[in-house]
Formats: C-alpha cells, sequence, structure tokens
C-alpha cells in the first residue's frame, strides 16, 4: 500500500471512529496503518538526515 493509500485510510478510520465507533478488527488495522504510517516518516528522516554533512571550520582571525 502507497502512502497516500494508507494516510487515506487512517482518515477514514479516524473519522469512523469519531462517529460511531470502530470494530475490533478495524481498531486493529488502524493500529497496523499507524506503525506502518511512522515506519515511513522515521525512514524518510533518517534519510534526511543521512545526508546532512557537518563543517566544522572557523573563519581565521587576522
Amino acid at each position: 500500500m502507497e502512502i497516500n493509500e494508507i494516510i487515506a485510510r487512517i482518515n477514514i478510520l479516524a473519522r469512523k471512529k469519531r462517529s460511531e465507533g470502530l470494530t475490533e478488527e478495524e481498531q486493529c488495522e488502524q493500529k497496523a496503518l499507524y506503525k506502518e504510517y511512522l515506519g515511513f516518516i522515521r525512514g524518510q528522516v533518517k534519510q534526511q538526515l543521512d545526508k546532512i554533512e557537518i563543517v566544522d571550520e572557523l573563519p581565521s582571525q587576522h
């Protein structure tokens, strides 16, 4: 499932939870989707952090 599909399904379940509640099966699905979504976000953050290069240079003072 792609991230946009995951987000869409999470939103559907969140609306249903507020309006009428979720079945036990839907609660399990929601929990699994959240886990997958957070894994995706963590992966994106890790990729960004891996690209950061720290340069520790002080300007010369004369």
